[in-house]
Order: C-alpha cells, then sequence, then structure tokens
C-alpha cells in the first residue's frame, strides 16, 4: 500500500513502512491533531509522538503491546490531553523539550536539549530544539540509513510554512532554527510530519523560504 499521509479523525492510521521503522499516522481530536506511533521492526518497540487527544483511539493503536516512550513536540494543550491516560495505561516513559516540561501537566521524566538521542528499540532519533512556536519545541529527526530522513517538526513547520509566532523576534527565532537545524543539513527528499495536517517535504518547502521570511509568517 502507498503512503500518502493524508488521514482525517475518526478514520484508519496510514502506515509509511520503512526497512527498520514502522510510522503510523492517525488524526485525533477537535483541532485535528496528528498523532505518530513508531515502531522498531527489528525489536517490536513503540513510541508515540503526540499523545494528543482520544486516548481510546491512541490504546487501540498501540495495541497490546504497549509503548516505552512518549514524546510531547511542545506545550500547547492540544498535543497532550491524552498524555495523562496513555502514560497511566502504558506506563511509557516521557519526552519533552527542557523548556516546555513545566507547561505539560504530565511529569516529564527525560528533558531534551538539542542534538539528544531518543531511542525506539534500534531506531535512534535525534532531538533538535527550534524557539519560537514555544520555547522548547523539539523536532525529532530519523536518519534513515537506507533511504532519505524523516522529521517530525510538531507545530513548527507545515506545508506551506512555518508554525504561529506571536511576535517577530519569535518569528525570526523560528525560522532561524528551521533554517539552521531542519533545512540547512537535511536534503530535499526528507520526509516532513507535522503536528496538524497533510505531510510534506523539504524540497517542496524549500523554495518558499524566502517568501516566508517577506511575509512574516
Amino acid at each position: 500500500m502507498t503512503y500518502s499521509g493524508a488521514v482525517k479523525v475518526g478514520g484508519p492510521a496510514d502506515v509509511h513502512e520503512l526497512q527498520n521503522l514502522m510510522i503510523s499516522k492517525v488524526a485525533v481530536g477537535p483541532m485535528n491533531n496528528n498523532a505518530y506511533l513508531l515502531r522498531c521492526r527489528a525489536t517490536d518497540e513503540q513510541l508515540l509522538i503526540d499523545a494528543a487527544s482520544d486516548a481510546p483511539t491512541l490504546l487501540t493503536l498501540i495495541g497490546d503491546d504497549g509503548i516505552a516512550s512518549v514524546v510531547t513536540t511542545h506545550q500547547h494543550g492540544d498535543h497532550w490531553q491524552a498524555l495523562a491516560d496513555v502514560v497511566a495505561a502504558t506506563r511509557a516513559r516521557t519526552y519533552a523539550g527542557r523548556e516546555d516540561a513545566d507547561g505539560i501537566p504530565v511529569p516529564t521524566d527525560v528533558l531534551l536539549e538539542d542534538g539528544d538521542t531518543v531511542h525506539v528499540g534500534n531506531v535512534r532519533l535525534t532531538a533538535r530544539h527550534l524557539v519560537g512556536h514555544t520555547p522548547g519545541s523539539v523536532a525529532l529527526v530519523y536518519d534513515d540509513p537506507h533511504g532519505h530522513p524523516h522529521v517530525f517538526t510538531g507545530d513548527c513547520l507545515f506545508p506551506g510554512g512555518p508554525g504561529r509566532t506571536t511576535n517577530p523576534v519569535d518569528f525570526t527565532s523560528l525560522m532561524d532554527g528551521l533554517e539552521a537545524r531542519v533545512f540547512g543539513p537535511l536534503p530535499d527528499e526528507t520526509w516532513i510530519y507535522p503536528g496538524h495536517g497533510d505531510d510534506t517535504t523539504l524540497g517542496t518547502e524549500r523554495p518558499h523560504l524566502a517568501e516566508w521570511r517577506a511575509r512574516g509568517w
């Protein structure tokens, strides 16, 4: 089956099958949040990115094998509504950016800094700290040894531009971070999994960087 990344609340998950990793994407909640379940194909260990809403749907997606960990990309409430229930049911270890952890009402076990590593089985993800949408947003980069990179950007990057900021200083900070830590080191083929909506690639978005800078959002 071909992965498209187009999912709807109440609909089935879409599964991106990589050689070492399976990525299941589902939409949940009134703000159409994306949640991503990552499964290491060698060990079957699982990790959830953003327990955003609708714990029953997320726990069904997780299944009987449970999850070892859950990463919250940032502190905004629509990204952690189901976190307490998911952690209670799975006893998963929690991860979040250091600067955002105080805004998440479930204790964070591991405070992430830029460049930190998060493992799901044999698969390694690298945290990238992006300041602007929130002070402690993190993106997770999977540099697939058998293909192109994959990046889970939370609300920092969407098809068509960066995530929402509330002032020019935060906008510039977010754009600087995206260019230095995402667009700069990663190739056009890099697949982007955002916190809401459809997926995109860096190659699709890269030609518009100057346009985004000029418009200021």
